[in-house]
C-alpha cells in the first residue's frame, strides 16, 4: 500500500499557528494562598499517578515547579475527557461549568484541579487558544465516532493529543516557532498508539478511530473489528499503521534538542516508553481486541538509561 499525501501537516500547522499568535497574557499573582495551592498541584499529583502511569513516571523527571505544572495540565485535560466520556444527560452542561473554571484566572478556591491549571497556565505564559482547541478535539468524540482518511484522524488527533505537547512545550520551555512541527508530530504519534492499542475497548464504546479508507484497502470492514479476528489482512493493516506511527516518532525526535535541557530527558522518556506499546502490539500477534498492550515498570525502568542518553545527544 502506497501511504498518503502528508497533506494534514499543512492544516495542523494551520491550527497551531492560530493558537500562537493569539498568545496568552499573564494574570496577577497569588490566586491562592501558598496551602491551597499546594493541595490543588497535590490533587493533580494524585490524578496522574492513578490514570497514567507512563506519564507520571515521564514527569517525575522534571523539575518540581514544572513537573507540577504538567501534572496540572494532565488533570486539565483528563476531566476535560472524563466529562465527555460520561454517560449522563448533563454532558453538555458540565462541560460548560468545567470550562468556566478552568479558563477563568481566578477559578473557585474548591476547584483545586482547575486552580492549579490556571496557576500553570499563567505562571508559564501557556496560550489559552491551544486549551480551547483541546477541548473542541475532545468535545468531537460526543458527535463523531467515525474518521474516513488519515488526514481526518490527524486533525482529531491534533486537538486532543498534539495540543498537550504545545501546552507541555511552554513549560519545559523551548527555542521557539521552530519547535512547532515537532510537537505536533509527536502529539500524534502519542494518540495514535493510544488509539492502536485502544481498537477493542474503544469498538465497545461505539468508537472507532481507525480510518476507514485504509481499512478498506486491507480488505477489513467494520464487521472484521466487530469480529476481533486477527487475520492476515489485519496483520498486514496493523504493520501499516504500527510503521508509520514508528515514522511519525522519528520525524518528532529532532524536536526535543530543542526543549529546555532540564526537560529533554521526561519528554524523550515519555515518547520512547509510549513508543514501546508498539512492540508490545507485535508481541502480541496484533491482538488489540483481547489482550492490552503494556509495558511492565521493569520494562519501562530498563529503557530510561538509553532514552538518557538519547536525549543528551
Amino acid at each position: 500500500m502506497v501511504a498518503q499525501s502528508r497533506t494534514w501537516e499543512n492544516r495542523l500547522l494551520l491550527l497551531a499557528g492560530e493558537a500562537w499568535h493569539v498568545g496568552t497574557v499573564a494574570g496577577n499573582f497569588p490566586i491562592a494562598d501558598e496551602d491551597t495551592l499546594n493541595k490543588a498541584y497535590d490533587d493533580c499529583e494524585a490524578i496522574t499517578a492513578v490514570h497514567s502511569r507512563s506519564f507520571h513516571m515521564a514527569s517525575g523527571l522534571l523539575p518540581l515547579e514544572k513537573r507540577r505544572a504538567v501534572r496540572a495540565l494532565y488533570a486539565f485535560c483528563r476531566i476535560t475527557d472524563d466529562i465527555v466520556d460520561c454517560q449522563e444527560d448533563a454532558v453538555q452542561q458540565k462541560l460548560e461549568v468545567w470550562h468556566h473554571d478552568a479558563f477563568s484566572n481566578h477559578p473557585p478556591v474548591d476547584n483545586l484541579p482547575a486552580l492549579a491549571w490556571t496557576d500553570a497556565r499563567l505562571r508559564y505564559q501557556i496560550p489559552l487558544r491551544y486549551a480551547e482547541q483541546l477541548i473542541e478535539g475532545v468535545s468531537r468524540d460526543m458527535v463523531q465516532k467515525r474518521y474516513a482518511t488519515f488526514e481526518d484522524l490527524a486533525t482529531y488527533s491534533y486537538g486532543v493529543a498534539s495540543t498537550v505537547g504545545l501546552m507541555s512545550m511552554h513549560i519545559i520551555g523551548f527555542s521557539g516557532a521552530e519547535a512547532i512541527p515537532y510537537a505536533i508530530k509527536l502529539g500524534l504519534a502519542l494518540q495514535m498508539t493510544n488509539i492502536l492499542r485502544d481498537v477493542g475497548e474503544d469498538w465497545q464504546r461505539g468508537r472507532l478511530y481507525l480510518p476507514q479508507e485504509e481499512l478498506a484497502e486491507f480488505g477489513l470492514s467494520e464487521t472484521d473489528v466487530d469480529a476481533g479476528q486477527v487475520d492476515d489482512r489485519w496483520r498486514a493493516f496493523m504493520r501499516f499503521q504500527i510503521e508509520r506511527n514508528r515514522q511519525l516518532y522519528a520525524e518528532a525526535w529532532p524536536g526535543i534538542a530543542m526543549l529546555h535541557g532540564d526537560g529533554r530527558f521526561a519528554i524523550a522518556a515519555a515518547a520512547g516508553l509510549y513508543q514501546g506499546i508498539l512492540d508490545a502490539i507485535e508481541s502480541n500477534d496484533y491482538d488489540v481486541f483481547n489482550q492490552r498492550a503494556y509495558i511492565s515498570t521493569w520494562g519501562k525502568l530498563r529503557r530510561l538509561p538509553g532514552l538518557w542518553w538519547r536525549s543528551r545527544n
